[in-house]
């Protein structure tokens, strides 16, 4: 998921953590750049292990 806070976009998890807070994986200056870093944080989540 990605929200804008102060100018900037953060993309962070749905789930929480163990404190109760959503997860961060990184604050960027453009949409586009915090679509990109879902996208590659979607797809290590889905990625099959065999």
């Amino acid at each position: 998921m990605i929200k804008k806070t102060g100018g900037k976009y953060v993309v962070v998890g749905e789930t929480k953590t163990k404190l109760g807070k959503p997860r961060k994986f990184g604050t960027y200056k453009t949409l586009a750049e915090a679509k990109k870093r879902l996208r590659q944080v979607e797809f290590f989540k889905h990625r099959a292990t065999r």
